[in-house]
Order: structure tokens, then sequence, then C-alpha cells
């Protein structure tokens, strides 16, 4: 029977040459190489890809029972990499700034030591190293895809790390632990003109302003006070000479909340008031408004399970309650909507940089704390 401590060498190999080659969502066809090639040795059921860099491999224990399925996400980020590591990104203009390759990691480490121990637990394991979390939530797709039936998936978890959280401690809390996110692009179409006669343009910059104006009301004066909801506009683009009033502008950005009734007055309130300021400026609008992540709610009985999990394997020190919940998104979201489970974050350090950071590197202090969290869940719940 193995221990993360016998694998842990191999584990921490793995993830630095992992970081080596950081691959963009949809794209990651050499992490996908390296994923399959170190389950070989392993005996697990590996499948078909569903959506092309995917890898999904089931274990199964000594008889029929329930599945629990868990998952890495396996994307780098477009972000030039400076944190100096002797494992940096070889690939210019990418790298694993969210910590993704530490993901995949956990998870394999997981597969290793379960393997081992199939023998202790009844019903299945499925690990999944899903491709492009990263602005694509190709997890929806891979769950329309059927890749957590056959068998039904009964429990799901995933990990994520948390920059300012001691390395190595576990945090979760029960419902909404992560955002939701819109993301909107408005095209306000005018006619252009020269910057000494407005009066003979109709001006999208001024109709463009009014609206980044406007939409800052939705959140103060639509949304309930006491829930949490945030629109950004993180992009204005129009025009190419400072005397000429363009035929064009655009805009774009997140709309971000906690609860899905929010998310539907997010969206209505949004169309209306882009709607209603292109009427009274005299332009017109195209308006692409998505829902691409939905809020990840944790689901109350595999929170707690997870709570026991942590606290019986490391202790009270171990655990935190998360007090309040992040305003990023994840597309582990899609998982929840379908499948009971929960989603927990694993301390990178208090001084850690930020995700999507270009100095962000996972430590490798916390592979351990992963992967024996996984161990353990998986066979509490299998037992």
């Amino acid at each position: 029977m193995k221990t993360a401590a016998d694998i842990l060498p191999g584990i921490i190999e793995f993830r630095h040459n992992l970081h080596r080659i950081p691959e963009l969502a949809g794209h990651e066809t050499l992490t996908q190489k390296a994923i399959r090639a170190r389950l070989e040795p392993l005996n697990l059921e590996v499948l078909a890809p569903f959506l092309g860099t995917d890898t999904v491999a089931l274990l199964h224990g000594r008889g029929p029972g329930r599945n629990v399925t868990l998952r890495a996400d396996i994307d780098a980020l477009k972000n030039a990499e400076n944190t100096g590591v002797e494992y940096a990104s070889v690939h210019p203009g990418m790298m694993h700034a969210c910590g993704h390759d530490a993901h995949t990691a956990i998870v394999m480490g997981a597969a290793e030591i379960l393997a081992s121990r199939r023998e202790e637990f009844s019903g299945s394991i499925r690990f999944v190293w899903q491709p492009g979390e990263e602005n694509q939530s190709m997890g929806r797709e891979l769950i329309a895809a059927g890749a957590l039936e056959n068998p039904k998936a009964d429990l799901v978890t995933a990990l994520h790390g948390m920059p300012g959280l001691p390395i190595g401690m576990l945090g979760c809390r029960t419902g909404a632990i992560m955002a939701s996110c819109a993301h909107f692009k408005v095209t306000v179409h005018g006619k252009s003109g020269h910057s000494s006669r407005p009066h003979q343009a109709i001006d999208p910059v001024l109709a463009a302003s009014a609206m980044v104006v406007e939409l800052q009301s939705i959140v103060s004066r639509r949304i309930n006070p006491q829930h949490a909801a945030v629109l950004s506009v993180c992009r204005i683009a129009g025009g190419d000479i400072a005397n000429v009033i363009p035929d064009e502008v655009v805009l774009e950005g997140t709309a971000r909340s906690l609860d899905p009734h929010d998310d539907a007055i997010l969206e209505t309130g949004f169309r209306e008031i882009v709607e209603s300021v292109a009427r009274a400026h005299g332009v017109t609008v195209d308006i692409d408004y998505h829902l691409g992540y939905p809020v990840t709610l944790n689901r109350p009985e595999a929170t707690e399970l997870a709570r026991q999990v942590i606290r019986r394997t490391f202790g009270e020190a171990g655990y935190t309650e998360l007090p309040e919940s992040s305003m990023a998104a994840e597309d582990f979201a899609y998982y929840l909507q379908r499948y009971p489970g929960v989603y927990v974050k694993l301390g990178t350090g208090e001084n850690c940089p930020a995700l999507h950071n270009s100095k962000f590197d996972f430590p490798d202090e916390a592979l351990k704390v992963g992967i024996e969290y996984l161990v353990e869940f998986a066979l509490a719940a299998l037992r």
C-alpha cells in the first residue's frame, strides 16, 4: 500500500514537468500525454477522450457500490512567467499562474495511492483531468458529454489553491463558495464625424460613457444590499484619432453574484439600461451577454463530510471555516449543479502572490495535504 510520503518525490517532479509545458484552454495535448503516460502502470480503466484533451479514468473497487469523482483542471493562462524557478515555463507568454499544474499532480497522486488500496472499498473512483477551465468553462461540455455517467457520480470533490491561507491548511464553507461570472460585450454603433461638428455625428463615445455610469446602478439599486454582486466594465475601445468621433465603441466586462436569482436581475437590468441609454442617444447596440460560470454551491452533506475528513486526518489546526465567499468564478459549479459535492480551498501561503499573477508558483509543500485529503475523502465516502 502506497502512502503520500512514498510517492511525493515523483509527484513533485511530475508537477514541475507540467509547469514547464503550460497549455491554453482546449489545447492541452502535451499535458494530456503526460497524464496518460503516468496512468499506464496503475491498471485503471482509462476512457477515450470526450472533448479531445481530457482524461477520465475509473478505478474499480472490490465490488459494486457508489462512485466518487475527483476532478482537476489542467489548462494554463496567457501570461508571461516571472517566478525565476528552474522549472519555469518554456512556452513563451504562457504559465501555470492558477496552480492547475498542482491540481493535476494532486489528483494523480490520489490515483496512485488509491490504486494500491482498491481492496479497501466497494464501488468506484473516477479521476477527471479537465481541460479549459479558464475562460472556456469546458466543465459544462464535459458533463454534457456524459463523462460523469456510467457509473453516475454520487459525490464529487475538487481542490483549488488559495493564496492568503497558510500553506497546507484546508478550508471550505456550505453554500456559495465562488461567485457566478457573466461576460458581456456591447458594441455601440453611431455615426462618425469631425470633432468640431458633433451635431453632424451620432456620438457613440458619449453614449458608451453614459452606459458605464448607469450600469453601476444595477448593483446599488436592484440587488438586495445584503447580497454580494459586482458589475465591472473592464475595457472601452473606440476611435483611432483625437479629432474624429468614431463610428463605434466597444464595452466589455463581467457581472458576478452569489445567488442565481441575482444573476437574472443583473442580466435583465443590464439589457434594459443599455437599450434605454442607446435610445436616448440615438445609437444602436449589439449586446452579447452570457453566463459562463454559475455560482459554485457546496452541498451541506458533502461539505460536512469534507470537514470531518479534514479534521480527522489533519486535526483541528488543519481546517478553517472560510468566513466569506470568493467573487471569482469556477466551472466546477457545473459539476455541483448536477451532482452532490464540495469544493475545497488549499492554502498556498499568507505571502503567496495572487492567482493569475506572473510570480505565482504553487508550493510543493502543499501537495501532500491535497493528496491525502482526496484519498481520505474518497475512502470515507465509499467505505
